[in-house]
């Protein structure tokens, strides 16, 4: 098979779809398979909801000109036939396939009224499901952000500086931060007068209300729920091993345990299942490793496994300041942080960033490099697990 007959099908045209798909033209016809005809920086969603930011970009200035981009769905992945079903019913072979659908949101079927009355803030469509909810309610009237992680820190920080009251009610605030960085979130977000109820349960909401265990309730106008992300369920429809979230298993080369043809990068792969945190950037990096994989089955030669180191936590508090929640290379926090200001410009630098890195790839496919380590062996003993290779 020679390079230019090679079928290449990404699906998903996230940060680590858009790098793959970049990268690939090197080696053959690559196809990205996207149900939007546009990029979505999900990492400004929040943004998108109070109105200072579109949250999107255009693949022309993102795409190498040789990807072929597919606005559809896929609905199943036949990986004896190497086809993907799409959703307008039409199919598309491949010879080799990126899977980097990323991930999703919802509201907990668990909880009375959040099918209803949440509104979940991880794609563009629930982000703009929300933004038209808050032109219709006066600025003055109250929102509740339902969780505590970084999604939620961000959203209320943002709507707070938009003028928002925002309660927040979680049972830990910044779960994944240092003690040092949590007072620095927790600082802001007082200043910006965001109330935040912790150690709470919520097991009801209404229309105008959110009811926590012991019967409080909250007044709420809009209730935006960021506890806990899910991933699109193509890959368990289509028979392939996953994890309990539902996430692709692949090996250290990222390749599925159940087809060397099909690879992964991002939200939806789990390396060993022992995942990498769920971000741009553990995304943009294994992008590029998911299509060096597949250059090397191309080439017939040893894929390398999975190394790349993370830096930290990156938290806008508003349009002005914000808090860099500095790491080891394994992703593990140092109780050490950069706040205020600086920490808000840098973060709007590394959003920039994203994008940059995207583009340039498409410019010069092959040219993006990513900080290597992250201590993987050390992550996998940890977690019991061996080093499986294909």
């Amino acid at each position: 098979m020679s390079a230019q007959s090679v079928r290449i099908v990404v699906i998903g045209g996230g940060y680590a779809g858009v790098l793959a798909a970049n990268r690939l033209t090197q080696a053959g016809e690559v196809t990205l398979v996207n149900p939007r005809d546009e990029f979505v920086e999900r990492i400004r969603l929040h943004q998108l909801v109070v109105g200072n930011d579109d949250a999107v970009a255009s693949y022309a200035s993102l795409l190498h000109p040789e990807v072929r981009l597919l606005v559809d769905g896929a609905e199943r992945i036949d990986a004896n036939l190497r086809r993907v079903r799409l959703t307008s019913g039409a199919e598309l072979d491949y010879d080799y396939l990126v899977y980097a659908v990323g991930s999703t949101a919802s509201a907990p079927a668990a909880v009375p009224g959040a099918a209803e009355f949440a509104y979940p803030l991880a794609e563009f469509e629930q982000a703009t499901r929300l933004r038209r909810r808050l032109t219709d309610v006066p600025a003055q009237a109250p929102i509740v952000v339902v969780g505590g992680g970084l999604t939620g820190i961000e959203a209320a920080a943002e709507f707070a500086a938009a003028g928002r009251p925002v309660t927040m009610v979680t049972d830990i605030l910044g779960p994944s931060l240092a003690p040092a960085g949590r007072r620095s979130v927790t600082k802001r977000l007082r200043e910006l007068g965001v109330t935040v109820v912790d150690a709470a349960r919520v097991i009801g909401l209404s229309a105008e209300s959110v009811e926590l265990s012991g019967g409080r309730h909250l007044p709420s106008a809009a209730t935006v729920w960021t506890a806990g992300f899910a991933v699109p369920g193509l890959a368990a429809a289509s028979g392939l091993s996953t994890d309990a979230l539902g996430r692709l298993l692949v090996d250290e080369t990222l390749t599925s345990v159940d087809d060397p043809r099909i690879v992964a990068a991002g939200d939806c792969a789990s390396p060993s299942n022992v995942p990498l945190r769920m971000s741009c950037q553990a995304a943009i990096p294994m992008g590029a490793q998911a299509a060096n994989t597949v250059l090397a089955r191309i080439a017939g030669t040893d894929a390398a496994a999975l190394s790349q180191a993370m830096t930290g936590q990156c938290i806008s508090l508003g349009r002005t300041h914000g808090t860099i929640q500095l790491a080891h290379t394994d992703d593990t926090v140092r109780n050490l942080y950069i706040g205020g200001r600086t920490a808000g410009l840098i973060k709007e630098q590394v959003c920039r960033a994203t994008l940059s890195f995207l583009g340039k790839e498409a410019r010069k496919p092959g040219s993006y490099f990513w900080l290597k380590g992250g201590k993987r062996a050390e992550q996998l003993a940890r977690a019991g697990q061996p080093v499986p290779v294909r």
